[in-house]
């Protein structure tokens, strides 16, 4: 793996979004597998991992986004080097119990630690009403996607966060059960494409407007 950037500080203050993207650059999969390895050691509610990804890199698969992604997006899925979209899994309990298991197999908890965990949070899923496991699994694949996006630029690429499109579409269209998983946001990675002109600086709001302590 060859990093471009590895400056925490400028990965983080110099990330902006990209909306004119390099057609000709490609990424690999090999490399595209690198970054989302490191995307899901991303916080995770409980370690419940409630989120399913899926990689938009060939013509077939950018004629599915533009069946039910908005128009003002299309620049970015024809040019970008690919698009990843962010699900949630809102049945990604029913494999917990096999996580802990192999956890214990590993022997990263002990017996006890991993039936106490199992004992407390199972019931909890189990009889969740889908608000709240839609609720869960959109705030696990959300930490994941703005990883995703700092680990992109580590690599020396830049994204650009889309929810522009029928949610209710999403998942069928890509092959998932809409019953099962949730549209959070799709992510354009590439590079800006050095014709096009600079994209727009945006200026934020003072900290003194956003921040109250107690």
């Amino acid at each position: 793996m060859t990093l471009v950037n590895n400056d925490f500080h400028k990965i983080l203050t110099e990330r902006h979004s990209v909306r004119r993207f390099d057609k000709s650059i490609k990424i690999d999969r090999e490399e595209m597998k690198e970054m989302l390895e490191e995307t899901i050691t991303a916080p995770s509610a409980c370690n419940l991992q409630a989120w399913k990804f899926v990689v938009v890199d060939t013509e077939e698969g950018r004629e599915k986004l533009h069946q039910y992604f908005m128009k003002f997006n299309f620049p970015q899925i024809d040019d970008s080097s690919a698009v990843v979209l962010f699900f949630g899994n809102t049945l990604a309990y029913k494999k917990y119990s096999q996580l802990w298991h192999s956890m214990y197999e590993e022997k990263k908890v002990t017996k006890e630690a991993m039936e106490a965990a199992l004992n407390t949070f199972m019931p909890l899923y189990e009889k969740a009403p889908q608000q709240m496991l839609v609720a869960d699994s959109m705030v696990d694949t959300s930490l994941a996607a703005m990883q995703f996006m700092l680990i992109a630029r580590e690599h020396g690429y830049e994204t650009n966060a889309m929810a522009g499109y029928d949610a209710e579409k999403a998942a069928e269209t890509m092959g998932l059960d809409p019953k099962q998983y949730v549209p959070v946001m799709a992510i354009a990675i590439g590079k800006h494409n050095p014709k096009a002109e600079a994209e727009i600086t945006t200026t934020r709001y003072s900290l003194d407007e956003l921040v109250d302590f107690k």
